[in-house]
C-alpha cells in the first residue's frame, strides 16, 4: 500500500528567492505605496493630524554639515535619492541594452516628455493671470513635473499586461521632466546656488564612477562616495536627487572581464555574470521598494484638506485652479501631442508595441505630481503660506485626477490585451 504523499518544503533559498522576486515587482511596491498614501492622508486629516506634523517636521541630522533636516526633508531627499539611483541603472540598462538603444526610439520620450512641461506650465500662466496677487505667476512650473514613483506604481497595479515598452516610455519621460522642473529651481528658484560644492562632487562621482567601472561592488567602497556625492550636491542648493540619477548613469551595463559581477551559477554550475548596473539595480531595489518610496510617500502625501470650508475656498484660487487644470489637462495635451506630431518624423520612432490609448492613458497618469510639484509650490510662494496650502490641495486633487483617469483608461486597455493574449493562435 503506497504512502501518502506529503507536501514538499521550499527550501530557505527558494522562499528567499520567492520573496525577492516579490519585492521587486511594480506591483507589490504600488500596494505598499499607496497604502502608504492613504493612511498619510488618513492621519493628516484626523484628530492625529498634530502628532503626524510633528513627526513630519522633527529635525535630526548634523547642523555644521547643513543637514539638521526634518524627517520630511530627509525622506524627499535622502531616501528618495536612492530610488532615483536604481531608476538611473534601470534606464541606463534600457539606454545601452534595451528598448531605448535606438537614438530615434530614445528620443521620442525625451521630446515628449519637454512638451510635457511647456503645455502644463502654459495652462497654468493662462488661468493665474485672473488672479489679484501678481505673485501667482510665480508658481508656473509647479504642475510641470511627474512624480516617477507614484506614477509608476500606478501602471505596475492596472497595467500588468500593458506592453513593457509602456513603462520605459513613462520611466524616460517622468526622469526627464523632473530634471527639467529641477533645472528649473536651480535657474529660477535657487536663490544661491553654491557652485564651488557642486564642482566639488564631481570627485566623488568620478571616483564612484571608476570604482563601478573596474568592477568594485564593495559597499564599503560605493556607499561612502554616494554618501559624499549626495552631500555635496545637497549642499550646492541644487534638488539632491539629482545626485541619485547621476550616480545610477556612472554605472556599466555591460559585463566585461574588468567590469563584471557573479550573480548566479547555471544548472552545470558555470557562473553567470551581469555588469554591475544591472546587478547593483537588483540590490537596492528591494530596498527602495520596502523602505525608500513607501517611507517617502508617507511623509509627503499627507496635505491637510482643512474640510469642506478650507477646500471651498482652495477651489476659488486661480492658482490652485491652474495646478489641477495643469496636471489634468496639460500632461496627457503635451505628451501626446508631441509624441503624435514627432511620430510622423523619420527622426522619431514609437515602439512598434504601443498603441495610442496606451500613451493617452499614461498621459493622464504622467500628471501625477508630489515631490517636485509640492516642493516648487514652497519655494513659489513660501513654507506654511496661504498660496502654500492652495499649492498642496490642488497637487492632491489634480493628481488623483489624474491617477483616477489615467489608471481606469490604462486598466481597460490592459483587459483588452490579457483577453487578446488568450486567445488561441
Amino acid at each position: 500500500m503506497s504512502q501518502p504523499s506529503t507536501p514538499s518544503r521550499l527550501a530557505p533559498h527558494q522562499l528567499w528567492r520567492g520573496a525577492h522576486a516579490t519585492a521587486q515587482s511594480d506591483a507589490f511596491g504600488g500596494a505598499l505605496l499607496l497604502g502608504a498614501t492613504v493612511i498619510a492622508l488618513l492621519l493628516a486629516n484626523s484628530p492625529a493630524a498634530d502628532a503626524y506634523s510633528g513627526l513630519r517636521d522633527f529635525t535630526i541630522g548634523p547642523q555644521a554639515l547643513d543637514l539638521n533636516l526634518s524627517l520630511g526633508a530627509w525622506a524627499a531627499d535622502g531616501l528618495l535619492a536612492i530610488f532615483f539611483f536604481v531608476v538611473g541603472l534601470e534606464l541606463k540598462e534600457e539606454f545601452v541594452a534595451g528598448k531605448l538603444r535606438d537614438p530615434r526610439t530614445a528620443a521620442l520620450p525625451i521630446a515628449a516628455a519637454a512638451g510635457g512641461v511647456a503645455v502644463p506650465a502654459l495652462i497654468f500662466a493662462a488661468i493665474a493671470m485672473s488672479s489679484d496677487s501678481a505673485e501667482a505667476m510665480r508658481g508656473w512650473a509647479i504642475p510641470t513635473a511627474t512624480d516617477i514613483a507614484f506614477a509608476v506604481a500606478v501602471l505596475a497595479v492596472v497595467g500588468r499586461f500593458l506592453p513593457p515598452a509602456l513603462r520605459v516610455f513613462l520611466l524616460t519621460l517622468a526622469i526627464v521632466d523632473d530634471l527639467i522642473a529641477i533645472t528649473i529651481i536651480a535657474i529660477v528658484y535657487t536663490e544661491g546656488l553654491q557652485l564651488q560644492w557642486l564642482l566639488l562632487a564631481i570627485v566623488p562621482l568620478a571616483l564612484f564612477a571608476l570604482a563601478t567601472q573596474r568592477g568594485i561592488i564593495s559597499w564599503w567602497v560605493l556607499v561612502p562616495l554616494g554618501v559624499l556625492t549626495w552631500g555635496l550636491v545637497h549642499a550646492s542648493g541644487i534638488h539632491a536627487t539629482v545626485a541619485g540619477v547621476l550616480l545610477g548613469f556612472t554605472v556599466p551595463v555591460i559585463a566585461t572581464q574588468r567590469a563584471r559581477v557573479q550573480s548566479s551559477t547555471d544548472p552545470d554550475g558555470t557562473p553567470v555574470h551581469d555588469g554591475v548596473a544591472p546587478y547593483l539595480a537588483d540590490q537596492w531595489g528591494v530596498f527602495t521598494t520596502l523602505v525608500a518610496v513607501p517611507v517617502f510617500a508617507f511623509f509627503s502625501a499627507g496635505v491637510a484638506v482643512g474640510g469642506m470650508d478650507g477646500m471651498r475656498t482652495a477651489m476659488q484660487d486661480p492658482i490652485t485652479l491652474g495646478i489641477i487644470a495643469g496636471l489634468f489637462l496639460g500632461k496627457p495635451i503635451g505628451i501626446t501631442l508631441t509624441t503624435f506630431l514627432l511620430s510622423r518624423l523619420p527622426a522619431f520612432q514609437l515602439d512598434e508595441s504601443l498603441r495610442w490609448p496606451d500613451i493617452i492613458g499614461m498621459g493622464f497618469v504622467a500628471g501625477v505630481g508630489f515631490t517636485v510639484s509640492l516642493l516648487v509650490g514652497e519655494l513659489a510662494y513660501g513654507a506654511a503660506s496661504v498660496a502654500d496650502e492652495h499649492v498642496k490641495i490642488g497637487v492632491l486633487l489634480g493628481s488623483l485626477a489624474s491617477a483616477l483617469v489615467g489608471g481606469a483608461f490604462l486598466a481597460v486597455r490592459s483587459r483588452a490585451a490579457q483577453r487578446a493574449g488568450a486567445q488561441p493562435g
